[in-house]
């Protein structure tokens, strides 16, 4: 069953022409009194960053259903489609950000925090937070709310830029991952990835090769092999495919383009080849998985 056009599923909070495009709201509160029902798909074209105090139940994020725990930060770009279960037990908040909070990418740490935490298809999309951290991350919340509403003071952006850089760095440094590799600003081959990282989230539909990418980031085809290998444990051809195929299955799913207008707009120049990528990497035909009854 096909859930509408991907474009009626979005919300924003970055078309308020008197706001900051900072929002924070919490949990139950947004749940029940938001005009848009969170228990359906839908998507997003700002960032958001949900944090599950108490309760526990489902959270489905991009078609994988993920457990709700105490103190689990979820981290959600936009584009991803995602909903909860039908809970009204959770406790916490909402940390909405329009994408010009995210910008600022100029510096090599601040390209490391972004897509550390967000745009990471390829990782779960979550932090665990033991109490101490809870504890010091609920100040930087707290200070956050403050400022929000200072709305149209001078420095107002940038402060909130700086008090969620902050949080983010926080969580890096002491948050959880379940299974996962923790990345080091340190490490070259670390940066490498970040960077491929990003490169694949622009350029996905676009540029297709290993060698695309390596050309563009100025290394060596087996360098960038082996510091994808190493960070993400899959090859980089894999980690491309795997974005074209999320992406794929949003569309097909989430929209009522035809499948020879997806493969176009995915850069395929022949619709029956990206047909049978797809078959081939997901068990299912385009049309077939358009029919199916998932979330």
């Amino acid at each position: 069953m096909m859930i509408g056009n991907m474009d009626n599923m979005q919300i924003s909070v970055c078309k308020v022409p008197d706001g900051n495009g900072f929002r924070i709201e919490s949990m139950p509160d947004f749940l029940l009194e938001d005009t848009f029902d969170d228990c359906s798909p839908h998507t997003h074209n700002f960032y958001e960053i949900l944090w599950f105090k108490e309760g526990k139940g489902k959270h489905m994020v991009d078609f994988v259903e993920y457990d709700v725990k105490p103190n689990t930060l979820f981290f959600l770009s936009p584009g991803q489609i995602h909903h909860f279960d039908h809970n009204e037990g959770y406790c916490g908040i909402t940390i909405k950000m329009c994408t010009d909070f995210m910008k600022d990418e100029s510096a090599t740490d601040s390209l490391f925090v972004k897509y550390n935490v967000f745009h990471t298809f390829d990782t779960v999309p979550y932090y665990r937070l033991d109490e101490a951290t809870a504890e010091v991350l609920s100040r930087t919340v707290e200070a956050m709310k403050v400022e929000a509403q200072n709305n149209g003071e001078f420095g107002n952006a940038e402060y909130l830029k700086a008090l969620l850089r902050i949080f983010l760095i926080k969580v890096l440094r002491r948050g959880m991952q379940d299974g996962e590799l923790p990345l080091s600003n340190m490490k070259p081959a670390h940066l490498l990835f970040i960077r491929f990282r990003r490169m694949v989230e622009q350029e996905y539909m676009r540029m297709h090769t290993v060698q695309e990418y390596a050309d563009r980031l100025n290394v060596a085809q087996r360098t960038l092999n082996k510091c994808v290998n190493e960070c993400s444990h899959t090859s980089p051809l894999a980690f491309i495919n795997e974005r074209i195929m999320l992406e794929a299955k949003r569309l097909i799913r989430y929209s009522n383009l035809m499948i020879k207008e997806i493969a176009f707009r995915l850069g395929y120049d022949d619709p029956s080849y990206f047909v049978k990528q797809f078959k081939k990497r997901t068990g299912y035909l385009p049309s077939d998985f358009r029919e199916l009854d998932v979330n």
